[in-house]
């Protein structure tokens, strides 16, 4: 599932645009990093909470996915993200975590923090769902 996850993680159009990247995925843990240019940022020059929530979501999924059947494809079902303050660095990680993996639902959380010292800037809790390949 890990290499499908790879696979699938660099077919994502938004992702390109966003210019992130997945640099590890393990069995329930995936770590997405991004870095800042002028294109992903809000007026007082942070991070926008769209690159931030996309790139936790997608954090999010590829945990999911990494601990589902072979042959599954992931959706999200719903997600909450908790902003804790203005995202100021020049790169930042999101990392998701499988808390719980069910045949169906999978529930994960995810952490956007500074790249280097860990100041985290969100939180979120996300639903995952398996999709079966017919």
């Amino acid at each position: 599932m890990i290499e499908t996850a790879k696979k699938s993680f660099y077919k994502q159009g938004f992702m390109n645009t966003l210019r992130a990247k997945l640099v590890s995925i393990e069995k329930g843990e995936v770590l997405i990093t991004c870095e800042l240019n002028d294109t992903l940022t809000q007026q007082h020059g942070f991070f926008h909470a769209g690159v931030i929530t996309s790139i936790s979501d997608v954090a999010c999924g590829y945990a999911a996915l990494s601990t589902m059947p072979k042959d599954s494809d992931v959706l999200t079902v719903e997600f909450k993200t908790n902003f804790i303050r203005p995202a100021k660095s020049s790169k930042i990680k999101a990392i998701g975590k499988v808390i719980k993996s069910g045949r169906t639902l999978t529930f994960c959380e995810g952490v956007v923090s500074d790249y280097n010292d860990e100041t985290i800037f969100a939180t979120m809790q996300a639903t995952m769902i398996c999709l079966k390949q017919n």
